[in-house]
Formats: C-alpha cells, structure tokens, sequence
C-alpha cells in the first residue's frame, strides 16, 4: 500500500425537491448511456435495474439483452442465454444509431457472448467502458458459466475504465480467499489492476467484519480512495450492484470524473436502499426503489484539509 492515500471523509447531504440530474433543455440531446446485461423478470436487478438508474439520473438508456432470466426476490427459477450472434446485432444496432458515451456490461452469461461483445468493443467504440462481472444473484445462484471466467479475465477486463467486483467476485477472480480487511481488498483490487483495466472498485457492502460502515476501495495505478458509507441493516438490496455500476455509467456519460462519478452513484444507492425499507417488493430480498433518489440531489461534503 506505498502510494495509496487515504482521503478525507466524506459526508452526503440530501437537499430536497431537486431532481438528481434534471431534465435537459427541449431540444437538447440527453448523454447517451448503454447496458449490456440480462433481462430480470421480477424487475429489480439487471436491465431492469439499469434503466431505471439512467433514467432517474436524467440520461437516455438503451440496452442490449444478453440473456432472460425467470426470477423473482426469492431466486433464480431458470436462465435462457440469447445466441451470442444476436447480442452482436443488437449492439452493432446500437452503437450504429446511438452517440453512446458510456456503457456497462453485466450478466454476460456464456463465454460465447464475452467474446462477441469484446470483439465489438475492442474496435474503439466507446471508451468509458465499466465492468460489472456478475457471476451470482444476491439468492446465491449463479449467473455466469465457469469456463466464462478465463475469457473475461483475458478478453473484457482489459477494454475496461472501471471493474467492479464485489468482495466473492473478487476473490474468484484473484483465487484466493474472500478478503476479510480493507488492505485484503486493495491486495485484491491490485491483483485485478493487473489484468488491464484502469481501474478497480471493489464492493465491500456485503463484507461480515465491518457492522457500521459499507465500504468500497477505488485502486488505480496513481493510488487507491476509499469511499464509506453507513451500513443499512436490510434485506432490500437486490439490483444493488447492478444499480451501482449503472449510476458510475450516468454519471461518466453526463462527462464526470471517475472519482466524482463513484461517490455520487454510491450516495444515490444508499438512498434507493432505504427507500426500499419503506415499501419492501415481494417475499424475499426486495429490490431497491430507485425512485427514492428522484428528489434528491446529492452534495458531496469533503471534511476541510489543512
């Protein structure tokens, strides 16, 4: 950890009755923001989830389907990858259409569909690319086929602005155990930073050493930020990393920072989070209400350094 910092505290003050990012002018074109993921039936997570992040933060979503899945709160009923082939026409589609200024990939599903959307994206299409490797829902079930995981360790992360694994992902990744410390963490994310991405937020919100505080390690190669927020005792928090990964996307489309980009959509899904503690969705792990953010702007205070 010789070049990491660690930053000063920050803080979110909520003021309301703004929107998050208001509506542009009429007539003017809103920033351009893509999701390559699969569809979530039950509607918390996934696409599903993406779109309704872009849209609360005032940017155009468009979506490329990677796979449908028959699932609700309580888990995953079955998982239907569409031909990867399919998935090149609907990206082709869009990036032929569309002024994308940033896109995420999710759900990929198989190793056939990595390569196809890697090829595509390895011309130069769009460079704020952000990597949410998903390969468990919150159930427990898996997302991604294990032969995938080579191919987008050697073909995605490399095109990547931003990784985003969570604590099990990362430790997947990095073959080693799930890290049990915030120096276990930056270990892991630098292990990642190694693959080629440039950058590597690991996820620390569903770490069990820490009760008060969910926190989550930004590592690059000029250091590492660490990004805090309270720890919400709830079971509302499917999508959570799906809404993540979407708000960093708006956020870089609307032309922020990475940095700038991470603490804003972390405060908006600590909002969506305990919104959904007043109006829980189905029998099992609700879904976050992403709509709690819609009036709410998000001010990142920054402790005074001397």
């Amino acid at each position: 950890m010789g070049n990491s910092r660690t930053p000063p505290a920050r803080h979110y003050e909520k003021e309301p009755g703004e929107l998050t990012q208001p509506s542009p002018p009429v007539g003017a074109v809103p920033p351009v923001a893509l999701t390559i993921a699969g569809s979530d039936s039950s509607g918390g997570a996934g696409i599903q989830a993406d779109l309704k992040t872009f849209t609360v933060h005032g940017v155009y979503g468009a979506s490329v389907i990677t796979a449908l899945t028959a699932q609700n709160t309580q888990g995953v009923r079955g998982v239907h990858a569409v031909p990867a082939e399919f998935v090149a026409l609907q990206l082709e589609a869009v990036l032929a259409d569309l002024d994308v200024k940033a896109l995420k990939t999710g759900m990929l599903a198989t190793a056939e569909i990595i390569e196809t959307v890697s090829c595509t994206l390895s011309s130069g299409a769009c460079h704020q690319l952000v990597v949410d490797p998903v390969m468990v829902a919150t159930s427990g079930d898996p997302l991604l086929e294990p032969a995938a995981i080579s191919v987008m360790r050697n073909q995605l992360f490399p095109l990547a602005r931003l990784l985003t694994p969570n604590l099990e992902e990362a430790a997947v990744l990095c073959d080693r155990p799930v890290a049990a410390s915030r120096r276990e963490m930056e270990d892991q994310g630098r292990q990642l930073l190694d693959l080629g991405p440039q950058a590597v937020l690991v996820k620390g919100g569903h770490c069990a050493w820490d009760e008060s505080e969910a926190a989550d390690i930004l590592v690059s190669a000029s250091g590492s930020e660490v990004f805090t927020a309270p720890r919400l005792d709830t079971p509302g928090t499917h999508g959570s990393g799906c809404s993540l990964s979407a708000a960093v996307v708006a956020h870089l489309a609307m032309g922020h920072g990475l940095s700038r980009a991470i603490r804003l959509a972390k405060a908006f899904v600590g909002v969506a989070i305990a919104g959904a503690q007043g109006r829980p969705v189905g029998r099992g792990r609700a879904p976050l209400d992403h709509l709690a953010g819609l009036n709410a702007d998000f001010r990142a205070v920054e402790d005074d350094e001397s």
